[in-house]
Formats: structure tokens, sequence, C-alpha cells
């Protein structure tokens, strides 16, 4: 096993915090909000406002459990399109307040039942991506674990993109790449060297703007090791981003993202 899908194994681990637990590590008073006010509740998707450091802010992030009672209530961190409304139901509310948005991504990406696609899936997800490129309040994405495909980028249209040591971001998984290129899923550490799915090849690349440390006993012993990082970026860029003309802040996001392909090799 190369070092790339050591990092994915440990993105993945059922042990490792979800996003309820960072919440509640790094902001005070949560409250959550339910629904899409179409359809359902989606338990892969948790949301709602909440204070950071006395900052109302707007916080939404898929949600996994640590056993399997829990992941079948979050369909194992995989949203259905009513997740990605409900997400951008509270966007919305966030730019009607003016309250910065933080999202937490982890998630092998969106679920791909019949249900979900008659439900509008592929619309939801297209829906969030152009809502967030011209929300007018700033967006931090955080990604906490695995980042698949547009089930992440649904919550990722951020000004700033920030990840863990043991993130990763990526078209599809590396058994994916393997099985569908090669047909071989054999070949899944090949797969995962060449799509430069890690945070330091996302760093390189321009696709993450941050990266914070996790400690050496694992994220799950020591959460507060990597929430006071969080804490720390969180107070230098918040201000920052708050205090932008709208119309400055808009067009650096939509840079950011026209940028990609000029860093691609």
């Amino acid at each position: 096993m190369n070092d790339t899908m050591k990092k994915v194994g440990v993105a993945r681990k059922i042990e490792r915090p979800n996003t309820k637990e960072f919440i509640y590590e790094i902001f005070e008073d949560f409250l959550e909000f339910h629904g899409d006010r179409l359809y359902a509740d989606d338990g892969a998707i948790v949301g709602g406002i909440a204070n950071f450091e006395g900052m109302p802010v707007t916080v939404i992030g898929i949600q996994k459990g640590h056993d399997l009672d829990e992941n079948v209530k979050c369909n194992f961190g995989q949203p259905n399109p009513e997740g990605y409304r409900k997400a951008l139901r509270l966007m919305k509310q966030a730019e009607k307040f003016k309250r910065p948005v933080i999202t937490f991504i982890n998630t092998a990406g969106a679920y791909c039942g019949i249900g979900a696609e008659e439900r509008g899936q592929g619309e939801a997800i297209a829906r969030n991506l152009m809502e967030m490129s011209n929300l007018r309040t700033p967006i931090i994405s955080i990604f906490i674990g695995e980042g698949g495909s547009g089930g992440a980028l649904a919550l990722a249209v951020a000004d700033n993109v920030w990840m863990l040591e043991n993130g990763m971001f990526s078209v599809l998984s590396p058994e994916g790449f393997a099985s569908i290129l090669w047909r071989d899923p054999s070949r899944v550490d090949e797969a995962a060297a060449l799509m430069k799915m890690t945070a330091k090849d996302l760093m390189k690349d321009h696709v993450v703007d941050r990266i914070f440390y996790e400690p050496q006993e694992g994220l799950e012993n020591n959460l507060n090791f990597t929430t006071e990082q969080i804490k720390t970026a969180l107070r230098e860029t918040l201000g920052g981003l708050k205090s932008m003309p709208t119309e400055e802040l808009l067009e650096k996001r939509y840079t950011r993202f026209r940028q990609y392909g000029e860093f691609s090799e």
C-alpha cells in the first residue's frame, strides 16, 4: 500500500470525528435546522446557525456515523437531493442575514440510488454550484475526510478551501478509477497515486488553500489538536472576508475556480 492509499484509509476510518463533533468543538450555541421544505429531511447533511467567538455563522456539513446504526441514519454520508436543497436553503438564509457560511465535507459521493435520481440529484448539485458561486456572503469549506466528486463539490464552491492533513478530494474513488480506466480494481494503489487526491497534491495545484495537521496518535484521540488550528485560521480569515466589498468577494471566488486549468500539467 502506497502513501496515498494509507491516507485514504485514514480518511475513511469509522472512528474519525464527524461533522457534528467538529461543530461542537469549534462553535458555540449550535442550533440545527431540518428539512428542505420540499420533500424531507436528509440525515446525511446537518446544518444550522452557531456562534464563532461572538460572530453569528451558518455551519453545514456532511455527516457520517461511527457504527452501523448511525451510518444508516445518515445514509453513510451520501446525501440525497433533499440534503443539498436543505444546505442551499441554509446558505440563502445566511446570505439574507449576512452570516458567513462554513461547510464541512466528508463523503464518498452523492447517493446514486434510483430515488435520488428521480428526485433530481444532478439538478440539486448543479444548482448548489451555481448558487454558491454567486452567494453574497463569505464561504469557507473544510475537507475533514473524504471528498468524492460532485457530492463534495456541491458544498465546496468557496472563497477559501481548507483540508485536514489526511483529507482527500477527487473525481471518484481510487477503486472506481482503476475499475473504469483499466478494468482492474487490483491496480488501486497505482490509481490513487495518479489521481493527485491528497492534501499535499491539492495544495500544490492550488485547489486547497490551507492544510491542518493531525495528531500522531490519531484525530479520534485528540480532536482539539486540529480544531485549535481551525479556530486560529477562522480568526485570521473571517474578518477580512466579511469586510471585503461583495463584488470583489464574488470576483475573487470566480477567479479562484476559473484558474484551475492554468495549474494542471
